[in-house]
């Protein structure tokens, strides 16, 4: 009996590339006779045609579930969402525009078969843009420095996991996630696996460097105190600089009681000790938000719409 694959597909302006990339993971499954998939697509919300794209798709597929959400709530919250969906003992992720090349799948399936838990594409040559490629190396140092990633595994939006992984992830119900801190902290036994990385043919990125700052910041905040940690290890030695500089000031005044206490410097000590005080007081009021937002229920996702839903 074969096994089913679940292929989970977060959709944004995908009206024109997500024909193609369904017709690639069709074209590669229907080579290997021991797996079976099913394809589950989300609109996030998308403002161009998108969902009428993926409703006449599924028209004429039973295989594939459309999922419209009703407004957007972001790539790791539309994962979050299908992943509610997917029936297959082996769950892969991928990119709406092509980029990541489906007719690889086999090489994470096959590394899944081998005994890992997870594993994520390398791109030896990736084809972004400096903007995007600028933001993966801060995601990938954040989630090094943060959630204690392995500094020689790669992370990208390309992955395969087993479906007890999904399930783990599925019973983090708060309004922040970010499923690469739901991953590493579900196992350690993660690989990579070689794959090319095509460039763009059509559209840019959806990618701002506001949606960048928001994921960077939700990674910082969601699955990690350090923040709060190196807030107190900052105020400490700013405390201790400041009672430093206090017994110089001193000391040269009983020295050369002629001098003249600057007022430029006094001032400037005040604006960087209660700049200090304030981007820590930002940090707490962070994570105070964040609880209060989680104590109301606010939704990772809303569903407006499914379309072939299977029970």
């Amino acid at each position: 009996m074969s096994q089913l694959v679940s292929f989970v597909i977060p959709c944004y302006r995908s009206a024109k590339t997500i024909g193609g990339v369904i017709a690639e993971i069709d074209d590669i499954m229907g080579t290997m006779k021991e797996y079976s998939h099913e394809i589950i697509l989300v609109n996030d919300c998308s403002p161009d045609d998108t969902f009428e794209v993926i409703r006449d798709i599924c028209a004429g597929r039973k295989d594939i579930t459309g999922v419209n959400l009703a407004r957007n709530f972001g790539q790791h919250a539309a994962l979050m969402a299908g992943f509610h969906y997917v029936h297959g003992e082996n769950v892969v992720c991928l990119d709406d525009d092509g980029q990541t090349p489906a007719n690889q799948v086999g090489r994470l399936l096959q590394a899944l078969e081998n005994g890992y838990d997870a594993v994520y594409a390398r791109y030896e040559h990736k084809q972004h843009s400096f903007f995007r490629n600028f933001g993966s190396k801060i995601n990938d140092w954040m989630a090094r420095v943060m959630l204690g990633k392995p500094k020689e595994l790669y992370l990208s939006s390309y992955f395969a996991v087993k479906r007890f992984i999904v399930d783990e992830m599925l019973r983090y119900m708060n309004p922040y996630p970010y499923v690469i801190g739901l991953v590493l902290r579900a196992t350690n036994n993660i690989t990579n696996v070689a794959v090319d990385h095509r460039e763009r043919e059509i559209g840019t990125s959806g990618y701002t460097i506001g949606k960048l700052f928001a994921l960077w910041f939700n990674g910082f905040t969601a699955f990690s105190i350090k923040p709060l940690r190196v807030a107190t290890f900052i105020g400490g030695f700013s405390a201790v600089v400041g009672f430093l500089y206090g017994i110089y000031t001193i000391i040269k005044k009983l020295i050369n009681p002629n001098v003249v206490i600057g007022f430029s410097s006094l001032m400037s000590a005040i604006v960087f000790f209660g700049g200090i005080m304030m981007l820590m007081l930002g940090i707490i009021g962070e994570y105070i938000g964040r609880i209060y937002i989680s104590m109301n229920n606010s939704p990772q996702y809303v569903v407006r719409e499914c379309i072939n839903e299977r029970e």
